[in-house]
């Protein structure tokens, strides 16, 4: 059979390394195969189709430096895990039974106990056996951190088979968003970078296990191991099981092109991701270890952890080009040959030298800012959602002036040259109160003035930023307010320190106001959301600094951040309180659900926000730019694909509500009260979206008319908030 499309240049800037010990993990892990009854019997392999897929060279390439007894359990756990991959698709998902495999799959979590002393159930399968033994072998080697964070990345490997089989039977193709999200849990990849640690000896210190950096070469990482894996296995994937989970498929889809244009694009993103693991990895490692204060012996592990991300890629490339399970025909076998240059350029065409050397990411560096883009065209983005609005909106207006005032937003900050960034008819201009009351049309008086001020203080500080640290390029500076901010939030509501700003000083006092009816388990995630946005105008800074336009991925995934949609979001959380159990908050369709309708949001204002922030402000925040820059295209080209996106997202929003909802209710047994509240958690969200999007409609700040350096005229009704966040 003909290959499905040619294989494109791939950007590879480490070569490959095969552990010497191969023969030995062949040999022995084959022969565990065998004994956990995975082969001649099992109705999924038999011996010559494990020896075909050499899951040994897979972990010999991927893991070059361990030992042969490591190597040897490393690779059986590949052999575990691609087994139940098989199987799964075997029993499940060809036979459409979800239920059986929900079952199936819950019995699972039961052989991975954080505590090694506790029993196991008796296993019934090769699965269960294989999964048994193999973490038996590995626990006593790690630490109960390490196990709890490889328990997660492996149930959310085994669960979110789930969500292709509901994809399959609902005959549905992800959008690219919730793909690369959902492909991140399925896929394995943060699954195979715990095992990176445990192969490389290096394990991540807890301490920054959940940083910023640290989940961005985990996601990098795993973003691109498998969009490589879904440009090998389409052929096998789409044209022989039926899948519908491919990148290749899904932007086929989205963007309405042809299998090969897909994959080439498929291949740019991968290109574009590895290139952000090496930015992250070079700018935000040391910072990071200075900021935690790490051990020398700390900062190696994160570093041999790093370098063991790399030979993962590479090595897992090298084996894809060699194994019988994918498409590879007519691929070069490695990119790299002896000579000064480490490379064979003289075979590679224009464009495939420049994707090889990664010469494509200058580009990201070379905007030039305050170019003349002319009016934001405003495409139909009209909801489903009816509009409400407050009674209480105009009382919360005067409210919002008056604590500006008395919180110092309105006068310039002591000692700090050029912070008058606000006055009276500023924010009376930007018209806080006109989106809180669209967010929140049923909230009490007091919540909406609440509610209100909370967007006053963001957008204030979101303005602030930039013109008081930006401007400066001082980051340090900007760090040490941010870190302060936190102490105004105290979990146990002491008595903070005393503000030495508006921004602490606002802060204290909705801190005071909000937490105080919050439970323990709100306060804590309410106060993270704040805390995420405000980390999040350090990360628009850095780039702005060295005038990088982001990665796609990542724009989008940080955008939620910078946008503020956390945190306006956590406030329809408050009135749920408790009813709504934590588990459900955490699972995949409520946040699959949150996302998407943040995604929608946060586009819709770059939509708006495009000439206003790209003009007039020198912006490289905004999701049209960033589209233009990574698909080399023009303005409508760009803000087609983002529109597209939007409404994509906005199903997939409509599609959750209606089908994994309910869902969820069913499997996790809620109670009738909780269902109902998690239903009125929806239609919060609807209102979120629609008071948004009346919010931009109504708003003057972004039409072309109104855009101007010049000051804002005396009298201004309903415009928007003066930041590229919103």
């Amino acid at each position: 059979m003909p290959q499905s499309f040619v294989l494109p240049s791939f950007y590879m800037t480490y070569p490959a390394r095969l552990n010497p010990h191969v023969e030995d993990a062949r040999e022995r892990s084959d022969a565990w195969a065998r004994d956990m009854g995975m082969l001649e019997g099992s109705d999924v392999w038999d011996t010559s189709d494990l020896q075909a897929h050499d899951y040994a060279l897979l972990c010999a390439y991927t893991h070059p430096d361990c030992s042969a007894d490591v190597l040897t359990l490393v690779t059986e756990w590949y052999v575990w895990v691609f087994f139940f991959d098989d199987a799964f698709l075997h029993l499940f998902k060809r036979t459409g039974d979800r239920d059986g495999g929900k079952l199936y799959l819950d019995r699972l979590a039961d052989f991975m106990p954080t505590d090694p002393s506790q029993p196991m159930p008796e296993p019934t399968n090769p699965v269960e056996k294989g999964l048994a033994d193999l973490w038996s072998r590995t626990v006593p080697a790690m630490s109960p951190d390490w196990c709890a964070r490889f328990v997660t990345s492996t149930v959310n490997l085994l669960n979110e088979s789930l969500w292709e089989l509901s994809n399959i039977n609902d005959g549905r193709i992800a959008n690219p968003m919730e793909y690369i999200e959902m492909r991140r849990k399925v896929g394995g990849a943060p699954w195979s970078a715990g095992i990176v640690e445990f192969a490389a000896q290096a394990e991540v210190p807890a301490v920054v296990a959940e940083s910023r950096p640290l989940r961005v070469l985990m996601e990098t990482f795993s973003d691109a191991v498998h969009l490589r894996n879904d440009l090998f296995s389409y052929q096998r994937e789409i044209e022989e099981e039926g899948e519908l989970s491919n990148g290749v498929l899904v932007l086929e889809t989205f963007l309405g092109c042809t299998t090969q244009e897909a994959a080439e694009k498929v291949n740019d993103l991968i290109t574009s991701r590895m290139q952000q693991f090496e930015h992250t990895a070079l700018t935000e490692l040391a910072p990071l270890f200075a900021e935690k204060a790490l051990t020398p012996q700390e900062c190696a592990a994160v570093l041999a952890y790093t370098k063991g991300l790399q030979d993962w890629q590479s090595g897992g490339h090298e084996w894809h080009m060699r194994s019988s399970r994918y498409m590879n025909e007519g691929c070069v076998r490695s990119s790299w040959v002896p000579g000064p240059m480490g490379i064979a350029a003289p075979a590679l065409s224009p464009r495939e030298l420049m994707v090889t050397v990664g010469a494509e990411r200058l580009r990201r560096y070379s905007h030039v800012p305050f170019q003349r883009v002319g009016p934001s065209v405003l495409p139909d983005m009209s909801l489903p959602y009816p509009l409400t609005l407050s009674p209480h909106l105009d009382a919360s207006r005067r409210h919002t002036i008056e604590w500006a005032h008395a919180m110092g937003l309105l006068q310039p900050q002591p000692g700090v040259p050029g912070s008058h960034v606000w006055d009276e008819r500023k924010i009376a201009g930007y018209d806080l109160p006109l989106c809180a009351a669209g967010l929140h049309p049923e909230a009490t008086r007091e919540a909406l003035d609440l509610a209100s001020d909370w967007l006053a203080w963001g957008t204030y500080g979101d303005d602030y930023f930039p013109v008081v640290y930006g401007r400066t390029r001082d980051l340090v500076g900007a760090k040490l307010c941010n870190e302060r901010l936190s102490l105004f939030m105290p979990l146990d509501l002491a008595t903070p320190p005393a503000p030495v700003n508006a921004l602490e000083r606002g802060l204290a006092d909705l801190w005071a106001r909000t937490a105080g009816p919050m439970s323990d388990r709100s306060r804590v995630a309410f106060r993270a959301s704040v805390e995420e946005m405000t980390e999040s105008w350090l990360w628009e800074l850095s780039n702005q600094t060295q005038n990088r336009v982001p990665d796609p991925v990542d724009y989008i995934e940080m955008r939620r951040l910078t946008f503020g949609a956390g945190l306006t979001i956590g406030l329809c959380h408050i009135g749920l309180g408790d009813t709504v159990p934590e588990e459900v908050y955490h699972s995949g369709p409520v946040q699959a659900l949150e996302h998407a309708a943040m995604d929608y949001a946060a586009l819709l204002n770059d939509v708006f926000s495009y000439q206003k922030e790209i003009e007039y402000e020198g912006e490289i925040h905004n999701g049209v730019l960033v589209t233009q820059y990574f698909f080399d295209c023009d303005y409508p080209t760009a803000l087609r694909m983002v529109h597209g996106l939007m409404r994509s997202r906005l199903s997939q929003f409509q599609h959750l509500a209606a089908n994994d909802l309910p869902r969820l209710c069913e499997e996790l047994n809620l109670a009738p009260e909780a269902c109902e509240a998690l239903r009125g958690y929806v239609h919060e969200l609807e209102n979120w979206l629609a008071g948004i999007l009346n919010w931009h409609h109504k708003c003057v700040r972004y039409h072309a008319e109104d855009l101007s350096h010049s000051p804002m005229p005396a009298a201004m009704p309903q415009a928007t908030l003066a930041t590229a966040a919103w």
